[in-house]
């Protein structure tokens, strides 16, 4: 498979990911209060959302790419 190919599936599989699931969350830890040796730390949860637009965005650029990519073979 050549490269065009290869960014052409990603690009779908990630597009596709990222419409199905609508976003990802992770978990941070993040100092409160230091005072002296003793440390407060707090774990603090964070969620990104990915529009919908631009998952359909990068499914069609996908598209676009791995057709792109079987026309130059």
């Amino acid at each position: 498979m050549n490269v065009m190919r290869i960014v052409g599936v990603l690009l779908l599989v990630a597009g596709l990911a990222g419409f199905l699931t609508g976003g990802f969350s992770f978990t941070k830890d993040a100092t409160q209060a230091k005072l002296g040796p003793l440390e407060l730390t707090v774990k603090e949860r964070e969620t990104v959302q990915i529009p919908q637009w631009m998952s359909l965005g990068a499914m069609v650029l996908g598209g676009v790419v791995l057709v792109l990519g079987f026309r130059k073979s």
